[in-house]
């Protein structure tokens, strides 16, 4: 486990308010089926603070099924939705127009978890309605309704988790959708107002930052084998790497 912080007190270059969460919390970042790093990360993180995760427990990694038995039972960790998670459910709903895009984008890697093969991107209407039947009984109801009820972002202080940024002038409870799973073209560019930092996954970065309010923490597990997990106190975010 590598460890690297930056405090805000001493960035006296930004503006921004300090990071002043009510209490210690860990926010782990996308995890894309990396059962192992995820684990890793479990095994070392200390019992009593509150866990965040950010979404995209599935998808492109080997062991979405593993992940999200994983996360599931796990009464002590705060589970958010994220993009895939909603690719899936729309391919659980709609297997004939939504079955491409999620296929293509890391989908099938999840069916191959739960044991389900022989469907591709380009399979015939046939062939995804067969393999959508197959997850949803792979998976069970009880597993699928968890999913559907992900929360879409964390409050804690004047520190926000969300999978994918926010809308920069927007209160998070008037947020769309689709801004919180998906982002929005201003959250890099414009600095938030209302001086909350905003920690995110969902864009892949060489490196966690924190910076103007947002705190960046999706390190590609899937293929760097690297998952962040910052550690948000008064004054500071620590990053660890697993």
């Amino acid at each position: 486990m590598r460890r690297s912080w930056i405090s805000n007190l001493r960035r006296k270059s930004t503006a921004f308010a300090p990071i002043a969460p009510d209490h210690p919390f860990y926010v782990i970042g996308d995890i894309h089926g990396r059962a192992d790093l995820l684990a890793r990360a479990l095994d070392q993180l200390p019992p009593g603070v509150p866990i965040i995760c950010v979404g995209d427990y599935i998808d492109r990694g080997e062991n979405s099924a593993q992940v999200l038995q994983m996360l599931q039972g796990r009464s002590d960790i705060q589970c958010l939705k994220g993009n895939h998670e909603e690719m899936l459910l729309r391919f659980l709903d709609d297997p004939q127009s939504q079955g491409p895009h999620w296929l293509r984008h890391g989908g099938l890697q999840t069916l191959a978890s739960y044991g389900i093969t022989g469907v591709t991107e380009t399979s015939e209407d046939a062939a995804l309605i067969w393999s959508q039947e197959a997850l949803a009984t792979a998976m069970g109801a009880q597993l699928i309704s968890w999913i559907r009820t992900l929360k879409l972002f964390y409050s804690c202080g004047n520190v926000a988790v969300t999978h994918a940024g926010a809308a920069p002038n927007v209160a998070l409870e008037d947020q769309q959708q689709r801004h919180l799973l998906w982002g929005h073209p201003n959250f890099v560019g414009s600095p938030r107002k209302d001086g909350t930092w905003i920690v995110h996954g969902h864009t892949i970065v060489n490196a966690p930052t924190a910076r103007q309010g947002r705190i960046s923490i999706d390190t590609g597990a899937y293929a760097t084998g690297k998952l962040t997990v910052a550690s948000l106190h008064a004054g500071g975010v620590e990053f660890l790497e697993f």
